[in-house]
């Protein structure tokens, strides 16, 4: 046995629909999701760049282990085309042992571009994992020529 620190651990990271803190402290997640289809209007190319925001609630849960401290949670979001851009961050308090951190947060999503997007989480600046998903535009037309969208 070593006499290396070892924590925190990552034991969740995901984005859902809903997250409860119930009256006991218990979460509830509720509908992970990892696939948003967005209704888009048809095109022209003289339109501007479409853009929709896509409302997500994001969960990180941690657990101390050996580890007590502080460290800063970072959150940066990677888009199709490879753009970095930094979505979150904040300090976290680690007591040890079993206690633990759950970062439960709204993240509004502005999705530009189809694709698979990536949130790296970070605890300084270690790469803990990564939480894909992926967007996909639907062109919908009905027979009045107006554009609907066909699933959430």
């Amino acid at each position: 046995m070593t006499t290396q620190s070892r924590g925190p651990f990552l034991q969740a990271a995901l984005l859902c629909e809903r997250a409860l803190r119930e009256k006991d402290d218990v979460l509830s997640i509720i509908r992970i999701v990892d696939r948003w289809h967005v209704g888009m209007p048809p095109r022209k190319p003289e339109d501007p760049p479409y853009a929709a925001t896509i409302p997500a609630t994001g969960v990180i849960m941690l657990k101390s282990g050996d580890y007590k401290g502080k460290k800063m949670l970072g959150l940066k979001i990677v888009a199709p085309d490879g753009v970095v851009s930094d979505l979150a961050g904040m300090p976290l308090l680690f007591e040890g042992d079993e206690r633990g951190v759950n970062v439960v947060m709204t993240v509004n999503i502005q999705a530009q571009k189809e694709g698979l997007y990536w949130i790296d989480v970070y605890l300084d600046d270690d790469l803990q994992t990564r939480i894909a998903f992926r967007i996909m535009f639907e062109y919908v037309i009905t027979s009045s020529g107006a554009s609907e969208q066909q699933r959430p």
